[in-house]
């Protein structure tokens, strides 16, 4: 069931933490996981999905689901440039933000939030972090090839 503008709000704005302290596994290879969070009060669920291509590294997501399956927020580095509903195009690195009746369609030039250094992953994840009110999180781990 879609959400409402306000509940979609809401739900980014809720504080959140990793269900478990299991290390994040990061690094110049390919990545693909997905990790649940829950609400501090417990009484919401979140899936953080991450996912880095292994043919160009420099592409990744970094993407907050709400009610475990609601799209909520996605950072797109060194993709293909987005169209939104309005015909406007947005190049990588963007943001998707949830919009009733959309869901994830529209994004926005990631230079127009805070994140620091798309080209950094750790960084990234950690400022997808804060944007998302993820309270804390595990130790992350760098993996390499």
């Amino acid at each position: 069931m879609p959400l409402t503008q306000s509940e979609a709000d809401s739900l980014i704005a809720l504080a959140k933490v990793f269900e478990n302290d299991d290390p994040l596994i990061i690094g110049d290879a390919a990545i693909d996981f997905t990790r649940r969070l829950v609400s501090e009060d417990r009484r919401e669920i979140f899936m953080l999905d991450m996912w880095r291509g292994s043919l160009n590294l420099s592409k990744y997501k970094i993407q907050l689901r709400g009610r475990e399956i609601t799209p909520l927020v996605r950072v797109d580095v060194a993709g293909a440039p987005h169209t939104n509903p309005d015909d406007s195009v947005v190049e990588c690195p963007h943001i998707h933000l949830y919009r009733e009746g959309y869901e994830d369609e529209w994004a926005f030039p990631l230079k127009d939030f805070p994140f620091r250094d798309p080209d950094d992953i750790v960084v990234t994840f950690e400022d997808f972090a804060r944007f998302c009110n993820i309270q804390s999180f595990p130790n992350i781990q760098w993996r390499t090839k």
